[in-house]
């Protein structure tokens, strides 16, 4: 199954026609009132990242489901050539960015940097341990052979001592952290992709 593909802006233009694909998602999911409002704040945190990006930003926002799994997509197109492609592909070993604050802001920060990175370079933190979030392989239906981050695997690298305990508190604190089983940030083709999953 997958939602009409609804255009989004930073400024706000689709962002009620996103919230009502999440609604009409959720009916034809048959999910309950704690199911549909996880959606509906799942997708509200996605525009507000969407909305917190600097410049003119478009987009195209979509939902896909199967096997009891909701992905809620965020894909920006940008120009992509092969050194743009190869400078993204690899993560930057140093680097932080102060104003991106919590786990949303530094995915935010982290996606936009994806689109447009300063200097061909990623920031490495994502709360510092963001190179270990890295992987290659599937992510969802798009195939990437590298670039691709993982919310799951920041987590895991958190837990292992691998980034700073106060990172955890952020995670915590979180709503996308706490209701999503997985975000990945990844580059297909000419777009730069979000995915937020979510099982039912």
């Amino acid at each position: 199954m997958k939602s009409d593909v609804i255009h989004v802006t930073n400024d706000g233009e689709g962002f009620d026609q996103a919230l009502a694909q999440a609604e009409a998602v959720a009916r034809f999911r048959d999910l309950d009132h704690r199911g549909t409002l996880h959606l509906r704040l799942l997708t509200e945190e996605m525009m507000g990242m969407m909305r917190a990006m600097t410049g003119e930003r478009e987009a195209d926002f979509w939902i896909e489901g199967g096997d009891g799994t909701v992905d809620l997509h965020l894909a920006v197109q940008t120009p992509m050539n092969a050194e743009m492609r190869k400078k993204l592909l690899s993560a930057s070993t140093s680097g932080e960015n102060s104003a991106a604050k919590g786990v949303t802001g530094k995915l935010r920060d982290l996606f936009e940097q994806f689109i447009e990175p300063e200097n061909g370079n990623l920031p490495s933190d994502l709360v510092t341990g963001m190179d270990y979030a890295y992987a290659g392989g599937d992510f969802g239906t798009l195939s990437v052979a590298a670039g691709l981050w993982s919310m799951n695997r920041y987590k895991a690298a958190v837990k292992e001592g691998r980034a700073p305990v106060e990172d955890w508190d952020e995670l915590e604190k979180s709503v996308v952290a706490k209701l999503a089983d997985e975000v990945k940030i990844g580059i297909a083709g000419h777009d730069v992709e979000m995915v937020i999953s979510k099982k039912f």
